[in-house]
């Protein structure tokens, strides 16, 4: 069967997701080469939602847009790996915050270090700095909430 276009070319979601894809597949590729633990797309994106934390568990399924099951598998992959805590919350008798160790932390540097290495490799500087100024200020992202 060929593969049929809907329009003259690509839609700008469908780039931004094959690219966001590519980034996280090539970090994650570089992470284990590091010598992190294998992780999941589904894991790293755990940590791309954890801009403040802790976090409670339900919040965090609201950010993922996952289901609390989900949301809580996921946590606990990473808890048995030590790249995540669960701690009690002290405001709340029963509730729970998702927190990230030192050793999650290392994570996201080395991560962070490594979207930055592969940005240096996409194409002139100008051009990922007007790319980031772009997308920097559409509303949902430069808050780093979802829009309603």
């Amino acid at each position: 069967m060929t593969a049929r276009r809907v329009g003259a070319r690509p839609p700008l979601a469908r780039l931004l997701l094959l690219a966001s894809r590519w980034f996280d597949e090539q970090s994650r590729a570089e992470l284990e080469r590091r010598g992190w633990p294998k992780l999941s797309a589904a894991q790293t994106a755990v940590f791309a939602h954890l801009s403040d934390f802790p976090v409670h568990p339900a919040e965090l399924a609201r950010r993922l847009g996952n289901t609390r099951q989900a949301t809580a598998d996921l946590v606990q992959g990473l808890v048995r790996l030590g790249l995540l805590e669960m701690l009690d919350d002290p405001t709340r008798r029963g509730g729970r915050l998702v927190c990230v160790p030192q050793r999650g932390l290392q994570l996201a540097r080395d991560a962070y270090a490594i979207l930055l290495e592969l940005e240096e490799q996409l194409a002139d500087a100008d051009v990922v700095d007007q790319l980031h100024g772009l997308l920097t200020n559409l509303p949902a992202i430069g808050t780093g909430r979802s829009a309603p």
